[in-house]
Formats: structure tokens, sequence, C-alpha cells
């Protein structure tokens, strides 16, 4: 018999395989949303539909010399835990208590948005330095686990 990936390796594969579709230029960061072992929903960061991608030229945060984890809201793009969970309402799948596998641990606003669309579990790849997304995380009680890939 061949040696399987636990149902974690599997999905994590999974979230840097949609990873691969980001448009961001700085970082490419994947999810996806799941329940009972099923996929309800997926998303990468970049910017909205139909909108153009960033550019070396034209990103925000490059041009103003913005530091990771600072001014999230000078960016044209939407993180990938934000799409995935548009993405199901979008499609509308009820995500609460599902879990999310994320390639990069949520910045303090997916947290927030996580905690209220009724995550239970947040397993990420890479860790984010963000004490007040750390703080919150603690506070509501959602498990977050920073899990170590066969390829990590």
């Amino acid at each position: 018999m061949t040696d399987r990936p636990s149902w974690d390796d599997y999905f994590m594969k999974i979230a840097e395989d949609v990873a691969t579709r980001s448009t961001c230029i700085r970082r490419s960061v994947g999810a996806i949303i799941v329940k009972e072992k099923r996929i309800l929903a997926t998303g990468y960061n970049g910017a909205p539909t139909d909108i153009s991608h960033c550019t070396p030229e034209t990103c925000l945060r490059t041009k103003y010399n913005v530091p990771s984890g600072e001014r999230h809201e000078l960016c044209r793009g939407l993180h990938a835990e934000q799409n995935a969970i548009i993405q199901a309402a979008y499609h509308g799948a009820s995500i609460k208590d599902a879990v999310i596998y994320v390639t990069h641990q949520p910045c303090s606003i997916c947290t927030k948005m996580l905690i209220n669309a009724g995550i239970k579990k947040i397993f990420c790849k890479s860790p984010y330095k963000d004490p007040l997304a750390e703080e919150m995380i603690r506070e509501s009680g959602i498990e977050c686990v920073i899990v170590s890939t066969r390829d990590n």
C-alpha cells in the first residue's frame, strides 16, 4: 500500500496549489475552506475580478514603501481568506463550523472575518507575526495550528 498523506497534508497541499493562482507581486497565498473533509471554497490573494492586476510599477504597497503587516487598506488586492469567504457566500455555502487551510497565518483583518464567519479551526503553514491577530485568536477560542507538511 502506498504512503497516503494525512488529511491536513492533503488539504494544505491543495491550498499551496491554489496560491499559484495569486496575482500579488509580493506574496502568493492560498486558502481552502473545508467542512467534513469536503472543500467548500478556495481563495487566493489578488485584485478583484475584472480589476487590473498589480505590477511592480502599480503596486501601492511598493509605491508607498509600506512594510509587511501594516496598512492593509493600501492594497488593490484581497487576501486569500477574504476571497474564500466571499466565494462561499457567492455560492451559498455555509462555512459555519468549517476549517480553513491557509499557506500563511491570517492577518488581523482576516482573523476578524474568520471569527465572524464561524470558522472553528485554522491550519497555516507559514507563521505571520501579527500580535492583534494572535490575541483575537486566543480570545475567540479558535484553534490555530502551524502545520509542517512533508515538503516543508
